[in-house]
């Protein structure tokens, strides 16, 4: 069969037409940050990285082989489309770069490529590296190093000098002061008058010297400063300059990036970004793999039908990325730009924003005047949300409405089940919460992990930061990233399913915690079955606060609940 549509739109070739019911199409666009990947697009998956193995055509080092040197994993997308002529096929990309291109055959173009050889980008790109380079020359010319080592030498001694003749004038007051205080009163006090007469002009020319020597040597250190003005000005000049140019040149490819929509509108990266709480587009916004692909759909009149994305690779340090495995769209790039592109299709509903929980129930495990010990089921917010209003919170409001103060002490993520302490009372809160915050209450979770753990318990302290574009997810970052701490203990191997029981217990209390821990190479390198964000979805996440130990706020009476998880 011959095909018009363009040379990215690629046939499948398994027969998908075989009247298999899981390769029906779906009603509605895939909602793009949280999805479960519809078959076709897994099958699509399946054979752009059969082509990802045995293409030769570029070398990229994914980190699956044995070469060491610079190891770049990639995020891949898939884009199930139908042509003009309602045939179905998918289109493929890549983010960013692939082997130092931008154009491979069987991905589609970026939406803008700057390194095309007709760009302004080079041009101009010339021009601030040409500034980097005059720059540079001035930085290592010997006659400015020259002068900025004598300028800091001049600096150094004069400020030295200046210093010890402070002391020398402070050492001359104290000398002073105590000739006076040892005077002693005499019949005919001549004697007394001129010898403070004669400290008071040695305190006067004391300070008129220590004053002249100090605009001496401040005069030295300008004269110096004189010298290297000449070469700081260029200096700064140029650095303006090449900010400048920057600048206008980041505006102006800003301006190139013109991403269309269902509707057929175009508008640019920077239009898109300015109504943002960040203003100004992210680096690397608008290439990722997802808004190349529907804009090549929609320039080449292909109808846009599922979409999925995937990691090709080796894990990066800072981030959780499994090889194969499917990922969302991330918020901080990718959201903005999406918002704008989906605009003219039928998209799924966010299931983030539908309440999970509604035929859950709080079971009440222990309950007095003072506390309550609860098991939260899975999915049921701690506190209001700002979609959802269904919590803990609201629902122990309700049924205790003669409560007092802020109930909720701690809090457990909507996904996670198990113990919870709820006050009862503003003083029993604030008592409890100081336990917390000391680190006096104990903790267990148990969990379910996705393998087999050779070793039997662990630690793990791999410092956690959030990642900044791609909210809620956490990374791991040994610069910024709070300390965080976990120990580790198996339960139960279970062979057959290739998983393992663990209990976790967190001596820290940053978000994800546990998740990011278990789900992270340097960690457990097994995500728990059921994360959403750093596994694979499942009928719930598997992992349950299963013990809790405080002290009674009241009676200071030590007390300890255990409950057990349904998995």
């Amino acid at each position: 069969m011959t095909h018009t549509s363009p040379t990215c739109f690629t046939v499948f070739s398994a027969d998908i037409f075989n009247g298999n019911p899981s390769f029906a199409l779906p009603d509605k666009f895939t909602f793009p940050f949280y999805y479960q990947p519809h078959p076709l697009c897994e099958l699509a998956a399946e054979e752009l990285q059969q082509h990802l193995l045995k293409q030769d055509d570029w070398y990229h080092n994914f980190g699956l082989g044995d070469d060491p040197t610079l190891i770049i994993g990639k995020m891949f997308g898939v884009l199930l489309v139908k042509n003009h002529l309602g045939e179905l096929g998918y289109l493929s990309a890549f983010s960013g770069k692939l082997a130092e291109q931008n154009h491979l055959t069987k991905f589609v173009p970026p939406v803008f490529d700057m390194l095309a050889s007709d760009s302004f980008f080079h041009h101009e790109q010339q021009i601030i590296i040409n500034i980097t380079a005059q720059l540079d020359v001035i930085l290592q010319d010997s006659a400015y190093l020259l002068a900025k080592e004598k300028f800091e030498q001049t600096q150094a001694k004069c400020l030295a000098e200046i210093e010890d003749k402070r002391l020398q004038v402070v050492a001359n007051r104290a000398k002073r002061k105590s000739m006076r205080d040892n005077l002693t009163v005499k019949a005919d006090d001549t004697e007394v008058a001129a010898l403070l007469k004669a400290l008071a002009a040695q305190s006067i020319e004391d300070k008129l010297a220590f004053n002249q020597d100090k605009k001496d040597l401040v005069l030295a250190i300008a004269n110096a400063k004189c010298n290297l003005d000449e070469f700081e000005e260029r200096i700064q000049s140029l650095k303006k300059q090449r900010k400048t140019l920057s600048a206008q040149l980041q505006q102006r490819l800003f301006e190139q990036y013109q991403f269309l929509n269902g509707l057929g509108e175009k508008k640019s990266l920077a239009a898109i970004f300015s109504d943002t709480v960040m203003r100004t587009p992210p680096a690397g916004a608008g290439e990722c793999a997802a808004p190349k692909l529907l804009h090549y759909a929609y320039a080449n009149n292909l109808t846009p039908v599922a979409m999925a994305e995937f990691w090709w690779g080796a894990s990066p340090k800072s981030q959780v990325r499994k090889h194969k495995q499917f990922y969302p769209a991330c918020i901080g790039k990718c959201q903005p730009i999406l918002n704008h592109m989906l605009q003219g299709l039928t998209v799924e509903e966010n299931q983030l924003l539908q309440n999970a929980a509604d035929d859950e129930h709080i079971d009440i495990v222990y309950q007095d005047d003072e506390m309550l010990i609860i098991n939260k089921p899975p999915q049921l917010l701690s506190v209001p949300g700002k979609h959802i209003q269904d919590s803990v919170y609201t629902r122990i409001k309700a049924m205790f409405p003669h409560a007092s103060g802020s109930l909720i002490v701690h809090r457990l993520d909507m996904s996670t089940s198990g113990l919870m302490v709820i006050a009862l009372s503003t003083a029993s809160h604030k008592e409890l919460q100081k336990q917390f915050i000391s680190r006096q209450v104990s903790k267990r979770y148990m969990a379910l992990i996705d393998g087999v753990l050779q070793d039997d318990e662990g630690v793990i302290t791999l410092p956690l930061a959030g990642d900044f574009y791609d909210r809620p997810r956490q990374c791991v970052c040994e610069k910024t990233g709070k300390p965080a701490y976990t120990t580790w203990r198996v339960i139960e191997r279970q062979v057959k399913t290739q998983q393992t029981k663990v209990f976790l217990q967190p001596r820290t209390g940053r978000t994800h915690q546990l998740r990011v821990h278990c789900a992270h190479e340097r960690g457990l390198n097994m995500p728990i079955v059921g994360d959403d964000l750093y596994g694979n979805r499942a009928r719930r996440l598997h992992l349950h606060a299963q013990y809790l130990g405080l002290f009674h706020p009241v009676s200071n009476q030590w007390l300890e609940f255990t409950c057990d998880a349904d998995f």
